[in-house]
């Protein structure tokens, strides 16, 4: 399992892109972890599935709530990371009004979630293999703390405690 001081994985995750600007075409677009987390200090948080109750309910419209302290805590971006796939994400992110807040991103293969070997196995409820709930704050990079939640859990990878992590450093 990824924990402190390691590097994010070197996959790809994708992210629907509904306006274009420089570098990025209308739809699905290829998001290079270790390109994309490089010199900035992120606050990555993941979930089990989009639009699943308490990821819904309570996980990403705290880090919507809450994006502007993180900004003023020095976090440059939010990335909310799912294994679903970028149009999944992005529909989730309109209903959720994450615009310029966080960014939704897709791990349809659940590349990410192996690499980090924060996967959870939802065989058994028709849900397959998704990521485990949990949050992490990323400096160029690296990790730099991680709080993962145990099963059906949702006490430390909310983001008052992540943005509470990311005033301390």
């Amino acid at each position: 399992m990824i924990k402190p001081g390691d590097s994010l994985p070197a996959v790809t995750l994708m992210e629907y892109v509904e306006v274009p600007s420089e570098g990025c075409s209308i739809g699905p677009n290829p998001v290079p972890v270790a390109t994309a987390a490089a010199g900035k200090t992120i606050a990555l948080f993941a979930v089990p599935g989009a639009f699943t109750p308490t990821c819904d309910a309570k996980h990403l419209p705290g880090y919507v709530k809450q994006a502007e302290a993180f900004k003023a805590a020095g976090v440059d971006e939010i990335w909310c990371v799912s294994v679903n796939d970028a149009f999944v994400m992005g529909a989730w992110g309109r209903e959720q009004h994450t615009a310029g807040k966080v960014r939704m991103l897709g791990d349809g293969d659940a590349e990410f979630a192996k690499a980090t070997g924060l996967t959870l196995d939802l065989s058994g409820k028709g849900l397959g293999l998704r990521s485990n709930r949990y949050s992490m704050l990323v400096k160029d990079g690296k990790v730099v703390t991680l709080n993962v939640e145990g099963p059906g859990k949702f006490e430390v990878s909310d983001a008052d405690t992540l943005l509470s992590q990311a005033r301390s450093l």
